[in-house]
């Protein structure tokens, strides 16, 4: 019933618009180009009912203002991402309906900001910068600790859940997922689809939980291969799983 549409912003962003089939009505995740989003509900005749944002970031926000003057409807966002129109804010993980009946869980997920949130429902994940397919987010705000803790909750939601992040990094971060575990058939298969994918200029997105359980090396901080890998980069042993990660995320911001 419900249908998730990208719509392409600036170099890589995706905003993301999620479409009740039924009514042809729709919600916006993380608008930072209002010009776009407008283009688009007006050729697919969608009526939009609602904005939801992850985080602060002008990338994802920038739209908001000229959306809410164009088409008056609610925003929701994260307790303190400034904005300068009325918004419904998350002060704790809750749920909420939209589009009639499609019910989100309100994920807090700091580390790349500390305001960012998530929204999981209907077998699909909404999560901004966090998690993005065999990668996450840079920590410009938050600690390595609060990514991983973030990362891991995000792990434990069910394996078929479509994981829509908010840019196409794909390709560069299966380069670098194949550096930490060059070894990893999951990883080596997937970067040829993308390719593929990429070459038609196609989305490599959504991708599952599943999957990147398998090639995500962030996700991976508990397995052999890659402690081993920060181990001989580092010289350092007994490293915790969050050690594990935070290493990783040090290496990738250089890599």
């Amino acid at each position: 019933m419900f249908k998730v549409f990208p719509i392409c912003a600036f170099k890589d962003n995706y905003i993301w618009c999620i479409v009740n089939e039924h009514s042809k009505e729709c919600v916006v995740v993380d608008p930072g180009d209002a010009a776009p989003v407008i283009k688009f509900l007006q050729e697919k005749s969608f009526k939009l009912t609602a904005i939801l944002l992850t985080h602060h970031h002008w990338d994802h926000t920038n739209g908001v203002k000229p959306l809410y003057d164009a088409y008056d409807v609610p925003v929701y966002a994260p307790q303190d991402t400034p904005l300068e129109i009325p918004a419904i804010r998350f002060e704790k993980e809750t749920s909420f309906t939209i589009l009639k009946n499609l019910t989100f869980e309100v994920l807090f997920v700091p580390g790349h900001t500390l305001d960012h949130i998530a929204y999981y429902g209907d077998g699909k994940l909404f999560c901004g910068d966090t998690l993005f397919s065999a990668g996450c987010g840079r920590l410009f705000e938050g600690t390595a600790e609060m990514m991983y803790d973030s990362l891991m909750k995000l792990k434990t939601l069910p394996d078929d859940t479509e994981v829509y992040c908010a840019h196409e990094y794909t390709l560069a971060n299966l380069k670098f997922a194949l550096a930490v575990e060059p070894d990893n058939h999951a990883a080596k298969q997937q970067q040829q689809k993308v390719e593929l994918l990429r070459s038609k200029q196609q989305v490599s997105l959504p991708s599952t939980i599943a999957l990147e359980k398998q090639i995500n090396p962030f996700l991976r901080s508990d397995c052999s291969n890659v402690i081993q890998t920060i181990q001989q980069r580092t010289h350092l042993e007994a490293l915790t799983p969050v050690e594990v990660f935070k290493h990783t995320r040090l290496w990738k911001d250089q890599f």
